[in-house]
């Protein structure tokens, strides 16, 4: 049982273990936002595609300020980073707050502000992944990365379950102050930190140090088979932006949010907690090409499952349903985490420190960009076919997909690692 379950040695370094602790609070904090986004703009528009505008707002600035926040991070002292995109991401959520608390009701306005936040995030996210090989020694990487996963999904869990029970109490506009009051544990976390500098020579981050990223990553053959296959899985099968019409319309909901909405909003990342809980088998995984596959196959079967009970279910709501399709959504949480654990050991262990900032800014792109396309895809879907058509459609793209990206990389398929986890053999 010890060898199952996930293993903690990372949480004896006091600067990782205060990140992880404050990482606690602060993912609960955003899921209330992450919930609270589309919610809003289902309740001011009643349109699943005016939801899946929220993937045009994030994904812009993911990729710009992703990029430039990778090179960033490898230029600037990394604390002083986080410290500053730390902050500004509280006045964001605060300014979120504010609006929803004065009633303005304008999608534009929400979107606007959703877009700086996720400006923000993009460059906090790759400058906090790149500090923890800093922190730990590489034979502790996976280990770190699964917990890091973990504390991220039960945030996902505690969050949308909490939003579904605060909404209907204290106003969605509650979500949003919370978010931003539970940043303060990330902001001090990250002032306890050593000055982390950038090693060896340093360059501006500009246009050109990206440039040199998607250079260096043009030659690692593995990480660019595993954004590619992260892609495929995110944009087809990530239904997320049809959760609130599926809630209303399948599930019984009312227009303005409620308990079911909140549960299909936590159902992925409770699997992904189990899967973390239980990911001491991880590092012991030697095919891990082969093993990110078979995950991303079996998400795809899972969203399979999701639309086929979306379809079945009765408009009112059907509760056995209701059940039947979070357990279909927790199954494709789990094999999720599974695949991004070790698509993120494979970045941090491949890269060179020098570079690690940058792909970390390619890695945030498209784990972070993927569903922000998949978002906007689905809402365009089921606004022509349907909820239901629409998220096992995309199920299936993702089977068909994977199946191609077999065939295409087969390095990547056959990509083993010794029993060090540093060398490819």
């Amino acid at each position: 049982m010890r060898r199952l379950l996930a293993d903690t040695t990372p949480l004896r370094n006091p600067d990782y273990r205060r990140l992880w602790w404050a990482g606690v609070v602060t993912t609960i904090g955003a899921q209330l936002s992450v919930v609270a986004v589309p919610q809003q703009i289902y309740e001011i528009t009643r349109s699943s595609a005016y939801v899946g505008l929220t993937g045009v707002f994030g994904l812009v600035p993911l990729v710009v300020f992703g990029l430039w926040g990778g090179a960033l991070a490898d230029v600037m002292d990394r604390r002083r980073l986080l410290t500053i995109t730390t902050t500004g991401l509280g006045v964001t959520s605060l300014l979120l707050w504010a609006q929803a608390a004065a009633g303005l009701n304008n999608v534009w306005v929400l979107l606007g502000l959703f877009a700086l936040q996720q400006a923000f995030f993009a460059v906090n996210q790759p400058t906090r992944a790149a500090i923890i090989p800093r922190l730990l020694p590489p034979g502790q990487i996976a280990a770190a990365t699964s917990l890091n996963m973990t504390v991220v999904q039960f945030g996902a869990i505690a969050g949308p379950l909490l939003a579904g029970v605060l909404i209907p109490m204290l106003g969605l506009s509650a979500l949003y102050l919370i978010d931003t009051i539970a940043l303060l544990a990330t902001l001090w976390a990250v002032m306890r930190l050593p000055s982390i500098p950038p090693l060896g020579e340093t360059t501006k981050a500009g246009l050109h140090a990206v440039i040199d990223g998607f250079r260096y990553l043009s030659t690692q053959k593995i990480l660019l088979a595993s954004f590619v296959v992260d892609i495929v899985a995110m944009v087809f099968g990530m239904a997320r932006a049809l959760f609130p019409q599926i809630a209303h319309e399948s599930f019984g909901d009312p227009v303005t949010g409620g308990f079911a909405l909140g549960l299909l909003f936590a159902a992925m990342s409770v699997g992904a907690v189990l899967g973390g809980v239980f990911s001491g088998w991880l590092p012991r995984v030697r095919r891990q090409g082969l093993a990110v596959m078979v995950c991303i196959a079996l998400w795809g079967v899972a969203m399979i499952g999701f639309g086929v009970t979306v379809a079945f279910a009765e408009p009112g709501g059907s509760a056995a349903l209701l059940w039947i399709a979070l357990a279909f959504l927790a199954f494709g949480g789990a094999v999720d985490m599974v695949s991004a654990a070790f698509r993120s050991t494979m970045l941090q262990t491949v890269a060179t420190d020098e570079m690690r900032g940058r792909l970390q800014g390619v890695f945030i792109v498209v784990v972070a960009g993927g569903p922000r396309i998949g978002d906007v895809a689905h809402g365009i879907a089921a606004a022509s076919v349907g909820t239901a058509i629409a998220a096992a459609g995309g199920g299936v793209l993702v089977v068909i997909g994977t199946v191609i990206c077999v065939l295409a990389f087969p390095a990547f398929v056959r990509f083993r690692v010794a029993k060090d986890g540093l060398r490819e053999v």
